[in-house]
């Protein structure tokens, strides 16, 4: 079960970030941010019934915390406060989440933060002139 989900999560993570990148223009990293939360809220969902099945009430932070890391980063751009610090602080929870879970749903959750990750990319790089 955790497999499969992993393997949509990847392999969804993977369309979207290309289907974003190259046409997302000047609001790639806003449809990124989008993107990897949404990929979270899925993945959460596909693995709720597993996880509270095998843990109990501990499913409500094993499930709960890289929901908040995939949240923070959205709010952050709504309110346009401090974004590539909540990118980056995004990305670093959830991929440690993903390690530190490794073993078990966690590496379901590693999409997502690879997809924050690119969002800090994009965010950092030099912006290209546009060709008027």
């Amino acid at each position: 079960m955790v497999t499969r989900v992993l393997l949509i999560a990847l392999l969804a993570a993977v369309v979207l970030g290309m289907v974003i990148i190259v046409r997302g223009g000047q609001r790639a990293s806003r449809h990124l941010r989008w993107a990897a939360f949404g990929l979270t809220l899925t993945v959460v969902a596909a693995l709720t019934p597993f996880t509270v099945e095998d843990s109990g009430a501990s499913s409500l932070y094993l499930l709960g915390v890289p929901g908040v890391a995939a949240a923070v980063p959205l709010i952050a751009d709504l309110t346009d406060v401090a974004r590539i610090a909540a990118d980056l602080c995004g990305a670093v929870v959830m991929i440690g989440w993903a390690v530190l879970l490794g073993l078990g749903i966690g590496f379901a959750f590693l999409p997502g933060g690879l997809l924050l990750i690119v969002v800090v990319v994009i965010d950092l790089a030099p912006q290209r002139p546009s060709a008027t």
